[in-house]
């Protein structure tokens, strides 16, 4: 269509989001169907938070508008969070409430991108980080990993990858889609390439920084790394660790100049985060966090669940996470093997459709993610259902012919 501006060319649909929604329509139309494809936590939000979003709603401060960049309070609690746990200093003027880290991630790319400015992002990434960069005028430069070094980035990768033209490395530590996690040692040794390159900033996701297993010590690159952080925008937000994705509340912390400029651009377009969600966001970061090891005790199970019984589904081959609620398996052994419909299997999506028309199991596809041919599993799902459908996985295999 004429009309459209180009960039809507440049950029895909979210193959999560639609997988869901193919999930939830089979569903409705009465099909045996589960769903593993939303990166969403099955436990509902905290009854302390609930309560503090309804006693914001009787105290009259959810009806008006905030400060754009978000209310004093909640800049405050992610000050205080981010000095408790992540030893990073920063003033409120440093920090912005964005309606998810989506929008955090995605301002921050308006504010700074130029046509021609490069993103590097290792691969497998999650599906947006790419369509960001190029919505907003970049250009997303992928660095691939492999399943033998655990998904990682390794520094002389990261060293290749930079070029004149290269304004930020996106990191996501632990990682959607692999749940991969860089250990103090393995973050050193990238942080170490950025030092020589001045003119490289870095956008860290941390999103998942509390879904960690095993001991597993998280670290973020301006913490491990203080030369690094004038040029650091780090981002995190309530959605993962607080059960909270749909009350939409991400912040970043990062230099003034970032900071304002992002805030000016969020004038111009939604303006505040909704105030009920801010003050909900409020307690989650100050209020009791015992809730989060709980959590993680059942997604270790569900993991270690997933990845014995994949490993046993002919053809796949699932790597163990570190961190997040997903597994990524490679399914390369089942490619040119013919699915009970009579379809070869070619790619990662012929896998996953008829995955889904066979065994009524939804998950997404890797070549989205910028590595296939795999696929992705949020675990983030009852345990009774889990089970289930990964044993629907090694059927379908075994009757691959």
């Amino acid at each position: 269509m004429a009309f459209l501006a180009d960039r809507t060319t440049r950029i895909k649909p979210s193959a999560t989001m639609a997988v869901t929604d193919k999930a939830r329509a089979l569903k409705a139309a009465g099909r045996d169907v589960i769903g593993l494809g939303a990166g969403e936590p099955d436990f509902d939000t905290p009854d302390n938070i609930k309560e503090a979003a309804i006693k914001a709603i009787r105290d009259g401060r959810s009806a008006k508008y905030t400060a754009v960049e978000g209310i004093a309070e909640l800049k405050a609690a992610v000050a205080r969070k981010f000095k408790r746990e992540n030893e990073l200093d920063y003033k409120p003027s440093q920090i912005i409430i964005g309606t998810g880290g989506k929008q955090v991630l995605f301002n921050a790319f308006l504010a700074t991108l130029n046509p021609g400015d490069e993103v590097i992002i290792p691969a497998p990434y999650w599906v947006s980080y790419p369509e960001m960069v190029l919505a907003t005028g970049g250009e997303p430069v992928s660095v691939q990993t492999s399943i033998e070094e655990g998904f990682k980035m390794k520094p002389e990768a990261l060293e290749r990858a930079i070029t004149p033209k290269t304004k930020w490395l996106l990191f996501n530590s632990p990682s959607n889609p692999t749940g991969a996690a860089y250990t103090r040692s393995e973050l050193k040794a990238i942080t170490d390439v950025l030092v020589r390159h001045p003119h490289v900033w870095v956008m860290s996701d941390d999103m998942y920084e509390h879904l960690v297993y095993d001991d597993f010590a998280f670290f973020s690159p301006a913490q491990l790394e203080p030369r690094l952080y004038e040029r650091t925008l780090t981002v995190n937000g309530v959605s993962k660790t607080y059960c909270m994705t749909g009350w939409r509340i991400g912040y970043g912390g990062g230099p003034e100049p970032l900071i304002k400029a992002m805030a000016m651009l969020q004038s111009q377009s939604t303006s505040n985060p909704t105030a009920v969600a801010q003050w909900a966001a409020v307690e989650a970061l100050s209020g009791p966090q015992d809730f989060i090891d709980k959590h993680n005790k059942i997604f270790k199970e569900r993991r270690d669940l997933c990845v014995s019984m994949l490993n046993q589904a002919n053809g796949i081959r699932c790597p163990k996470p570190e961190g997040a609620f997903y597994v990524y398996p490679s399914c390369a052994g089942t490619m040119g093997k013919t699915a009970p419909t009579g379809k070869k299997l070619a790619t990662d999506e012929d896998f996953v459709t008829e995955l889904l028309e066979a065994e009524g199991v939804a998950v997404v596809q890797g070549t989205p993610f910028g590595f296939g041919p795999a696929f992705r599993i949020s675990y983030a799902t009852a345990t009774a259902a889990l089970e289930q459908a990964c044993a629907r996985i090694q059927r379908f295999c075994g009757n691959l012919k």
